[in-house]
């Protein structure tokens, strides 16, 4: 996705701000994830912030996925996880696993759940980047928007409200039954960890967003 502003970051209070980028960074890593196996310097990254005290995640109900992912990186290598992500995610033809929200709330692809995505990112002024091949309902597209929504500069766009709404309108439907699909897949075992973080993770901004 692009937007002018979409690489700068928003004034916030100091109370707000270690939170606020810490769920900004968290959705920019499952993005990356699930857009593209890790390279050796991500995986290298993740390990090397398992070593801080309390980890990357800082929150307990996530320290411990949090931990499950530093160790699948730290017992693997970035070939692993292409091949693991090249057999499930891609395959030929019909994927292991679908990392679209069309197919989990329709039951195909490109249906009308793609269709409000787009009127969604159209509300926000965001755009597909011509290099990206992905429909905008891929799940990392989707977590770069919340990326955006959370630490974008523009306020009118990048607030609470409009993460609530797109997250309970585009993302709470089916992350379960993405997680589940990634869990009864016998042939995947790294992205089990990435998985389990992802769960956890978006289970905690449901209770918050709930909380408004």
């Amino acid at each position: 996705m692009t937007n002018n502003d979409a690489d700068q970051k928003p004034e916030l209070s100091k109370e707000g701000l270690a939170e606020d980028l810490a769920r900004a960074d968290l959705y920019g890593l499952l993005a990356t994830l699930f857009f593209e196996p890790p390279n050796q310097i991500l995986l290298d990254q993740i390990v090397a912030s398992g070593k801080q005290e309390g980890g990357q995640a800082g929150d307990a109900p996530l320290e411990g996925v949090w931990m499950s992912l530093v160790e699948a990186a730290k017992n693997s290598k970035a070939a692993d996880w292409k091949a693991e992500y090249d057999n499930s995610f891609l395959g030929v033809g019909k994927p292991n696993v679908f990392l679209y929200g069309s197919f989990y709330m329709s039951g195909h692809l490109h249906e009308k759940p793609l269709l409000e995505i787009r009127r969604s990112l159209q509300q926000f002024g965001l755009e597909t980047s011509d290099t990206i091949s992905e429909t905008e309902d891929h799940i990392a597209a989707l977590f770069e928007v919340m990326r955006y929504l959370i630490a974008g500069e523009d306020v009118e766009v990048s607030n609470l409200t409009n993460q609530r709404v797109f997250f309970n309108d585009h993302i709470r439907p089916w992350f379960d039954d993405l997680c589940d699909a990634i869990d009864a897949d016998q042939e995947i075992h790294l992205y089990k960890s990435v998985s389990a973080l992802t769960r956890v993770f978006l289970a905690v901004e449901g209770q918050s967003f709930d909380m408004i």
